[in-house]
């Protein structure tokens, strides 16, 4: 595939790409070159003898060249497996492996590479490996146009046709430039950059400005710390409760509430994952890790989660509970981003028992406040936080946490409860309050994040839920 011809190399604060290009040199994209995959974490290069290439990220997450997860890797041990947890790979030496950096991405747009990857936005905007904003596209017809520097005036790329580029979408929070409009369209249709939309660039360089297309930013998800305006309905719980906002044009829908402990650090505690919302880390005794880099339990390092953020409600608040979670890996994690749980009354996996309708019965609602990100959790799906819910995929707490039986890989001491009470709903939290009480008997903090799914919880199973955005209450965001 060919590229446009550079025209001129700029220093500092405009487009420095590597290469030693003339005005008679055209330089073509090799998509198998490390600089072309996007990661938003320093990720190893696993091609295996089918010549399938993998790109691992430092938390284990496994995807293709395209950034789509198919799996996980345990690279301790040194081995890959699918979604089905079949191993596809093994034996690996990831300390021998070429690894490629990262490149953050805030929105849609197309991925440039002239020996570093540079992202082309949406909104014109055209932004270095590192987020830094260093160009704009103007379009001349379709697809096709020119990239020019901040003054408006230096042209830097000549003749790029972005029908030719990868398309590419967020890896990470975060704002992109001008995202409060769409100057560029994916259906090639272009009619110009507006000079007041885009500050620096002379309307006169830009055929067509007066007909420039932006679409409202209310499109879009904001964040849960945006100052932007909220929606005018909230609701205020009881007693010492605390305001709960919604987010306007925040993510809403309908799923169920899992349940996990597995002592791994959390995704968003990784400097290339949160956008700017950093998870706690603690060592197995509790006491906070300030570094951002440090090892997870999971891969034979010493960070972990924070026992502190168990579940917990508040003294004379009894709508609400407030949990940390692990969202959807495919959806970019949203770390920092908090979410009311209203509960229907039905279970995920088995008709209504009278566990899972109390919670309807009763109006609770969980606040959640998303931490981490899972390969195997579905839309809507809020994996939550709970201290003997079950490992999961990953341990990182045998050994190390000084517990007893953790129960069922998945579903944890409530899954046990199910199964010796031969699914008898009116069994459960008695079973469970045991277990809890035998299993934390030297964790009093642990146990009664165990005790919260026994008692607030009413020894629920996966209830379903429906889910809204909203505003992190102070509760969530001290923890977090």
């Amino acid at each position: 595939m060919k590229f446009p011809l550079f025209k001129t190399l700029v220093a500092a604060g405009t487009l420095a790409l590597i290469c030693s290009c003339s005005e008679d040199t055209v330089s073509r994209v090799n998509h198998e070159v490390k600089g072309n995959y996007v990661v938003a974490d320093t990720s190893y290069v696993y091609t295996d003898k089918n010549n399938n290439v993998y790109l691992i990220s430092s938390i284990g997450i496994v995807s293709d060249t395209n950034g789509v997860q198919v799996g996980l890797a345990n690279i301790a041990e040194g081995y890959i497996i699918d979604n089905s947890t079949n191993v596809i790979a093994s034996g690996i030496n990831f300390s021998k492996l070429e690894k490629v950096s990262p490149t953050k991405v805030t929105g849609d747009g197309w991925l440039l590479n002239m020996g570093a990857n540079y992202i082309v936005y949406e909104t014109g905007y055209v932004c270095d490996a590192q987020g830094n904003t260093v160009g704009v596209f103007v379009p001349t017809a379709g697809t096709t146009g020119n990239i020019v520097g901040l003054d408006g005036a230096t042209l830097l790329v000549e003749g790029l046709d972005l029908s030719t580029l990868k398309r590419v979408s967020a890896n990470v929070g975060g704002e992109t430039p001008m995202s409060s409009g769409t100057i560029i369209t994916s259906s090639g249709s272009n009619p110009g950059i507006s000079s007041a939309n885009n500050p620096g660039i002379s309307s006169a360089s830009n055929p067509g400005t007066s007909s420039a297309v932006v679409r409202s930013s209310s499109s879009s998800a904001k964040s849960s710390s945006s100052s932007a305006a909220q929606s005018s309905s909230s609701t205020g719980g009881n007693g010492s409760c605390p305001t709960i906002k919604y987010v306007n044009g925040g993510a809403s829908g309908s799923g169920f509430a899992s349940r996990y402990w597995d002592c791994c650090k959390p995704s968003c505690s990784w400097n290339e994952n949160a956008g700017g919302n950093l998870a706690k880390q603690c060592d197995n005794r509790g006491n906070l890790i300030n570094d951002p880099g440090s090892q997870s339990m999971c891969n034979g390092g010493n960070a972990g989660a924070c026992v502190s953020q168990i579940p917990f409600t508040i003294n004379g608040c009894t709508t609400y509970g407030f949990a940390f979670a692990a969202v959807p890996a495919s959806n970019g994690g949203k770390c920092g981003h908090c979410y009311e749980l209203t509960f229907t009354g039905e279970g995920h996996y088995n008709s209504t028992n009278a566990n899972t309708k109390k919670l309807k019965t009763e109006g609770k609602k969980l606040i959640v406040m998303a931490s981490n990100v899972g390969t195997d959790v579905a839309q809507g799906q809020f994996d939550v936080m709970i201290p003997g819910g079950g490992f999961g995929i990953f341990d990182g707490c045998s050994n190390r946490m000084g517990w007893g039986s953790q129960g069922e890989q998945y579903g944890g001491l409530l899954s046990q409860c199910e199964k010796s009470s031969n699914y008898n709903a009116g069994k459960y939290k008695s079973c469970l309050t045991e277990k809890c009480n035998s299993s934390f008997a030297n964790d009093p903090v642990a146990k009664e994040g165990c005790l919260f799914l026994a008692n607030w919880m009413n020894s629920a199973g996966n209830p379903e839920h429906t889910y809204k955005e909203v505003e992190c209450p102070d509760v969530l965001k001290q923890k977090y």
